[in-house]
């Protein structure tokens, strides 16, 4: 089994390398960082985080190829690769086509884009010319090729839809694909094979983490309080085929989305968020998640990745999952 906890990139810098030390010494395996728009950077962050730690795996989770070219991805990848030991994990995926509107980046074939992306972020890290490969990148000549040295960073793709599922099986070395609810394990483990059978690849080199979304603390109302808060300002941007597997449609959500965001009342909105709505997510005590990822594992998770809100405290969250989480599914 392998554990790993993921961040959005909206905290201080300053708290990240305390994070990532509490994961480490809690026994995660891997810390991811994400990159959203108009945030704090990823590559400094996980530069903090590398000088920070000596053991655990970092990664960017993820960056796009549209807003950062796949030749300003590898750099960055590699110089951060060489800083941390050789602990990089690249995260990369098409990214959120709203983020990407807000400064003019038309979304095009996102995973046309993606798959090349991946291609020639494997050329570079192996010291060869992409202009080279069969196709080539369009525009690129025998002068791109990377000058330092590098390894074989493991690329790990980010997934929302079903055929970039598929993609995790055909290219990737690992995928991040986002479970809501965390059931949804089956199906998208059964897509990550099927791309994998087609490329004639083995489906159990690929590490799918199952990426939750986790609230955990001492107490399970103050561990839901968080979680509820996600789900009123996220629920009405559900896709319709998320909902249906709570048993929800967009109309169950009509109330929350009008206080929530038309008056901007996210804490009383938060207050008729229901139980079925949080079954989106895990919350609540130890002993509350460990039966639904006891379900995961049963389903063939080999690795849960913990992602926010985590909790009303981070660290104490770090702390509690590593105390008696890990430890139950390890042991």
């Amino acid at each position: 089994m392998r554990f790993s906890l993921r961040f959005n990139n909206d905290l201080p810098v300053a708290a990240y390398p305390t994070l990532a030390r509490a994961a480490e010494a809690a026994g995660f395996d891997q810390f991811w960082v994400s990159d959203d728009l108009f945030l704090r950077g990823v590559w400094p962050i996980l530069s903090a985080c590398a000088i920070a730690t000596s053991r655990i795996e970092l990664g960017t989770c993820v960056v796009n190829p549209y807003s950062c070219h796949p030749s300003e991805i590898a750099m960055q990848a590699a110089t951060l690769d060489e800083l941390s030991a050789g602990r990089l994990n690249l995260g990369i995926a098409a990214g959120a086509a709203d983020f990407l509107g807000w400064v003019g980046i038309p979304q095009q074939q996102p995973l046309a884009a993606t798959a090349e992306a991946i291609r020639v972020l494997r050329a570079l890290f192996a010291g060869e010319r992409p202009a080279r490969m069969q196709p080539p990148p369009r525009g690129w000549t025998d002068s791109a090729y990377l000058r330092i040295p590098s390894r074989r960073i493991p690329i790990y793709l980010g997934a929302m839809s079903q055929r970039m599922h598929m993609l995790i099986g055909e290219l990737a070395d690992g995928g991040l694909p986002l479970l809501f609810p965390p059931e949804q394990y089956r199906e998208v483990a059964g897509r990550v094979e099927t791309g994998a059978i087609r490329a004639d690849r083995d489906p159990n080199t690929i590490d799918l983490a199952a990426c939750i979304w986790v609230s955990v603390a001492e107490n399970r109302a103050a561990a839901e309080a968080p979680l509820r808060e996600k789900v009123a300002y996220y629920g009405h941007a559900f896709s319709a085929e998320v909902l249906g597997r709570l048993g929800l449609t967009h109309a169950d959500f009509a109330e929350i989305d009008r206080i929530g965001q038309a008056e901007g009342d996210l804490a009383r909105a938060s207050e008729l968020v229901t139980p079925q709505m949080l079954q989106v997510g895990v919350a609540g005590t130890a002993a509350d998640l460990i039966p639904r990822l006891e379900g995961l594992v049963a389903m063939g998770a080999r690795h849960l990745s913990f992602g926010p809100p985590l909790g009303p405290d981070p660290l104490e969250a770090i702390a509690i999952l590593g105390r008696e989480v890990i430890p139950y599914f390890r042991h």
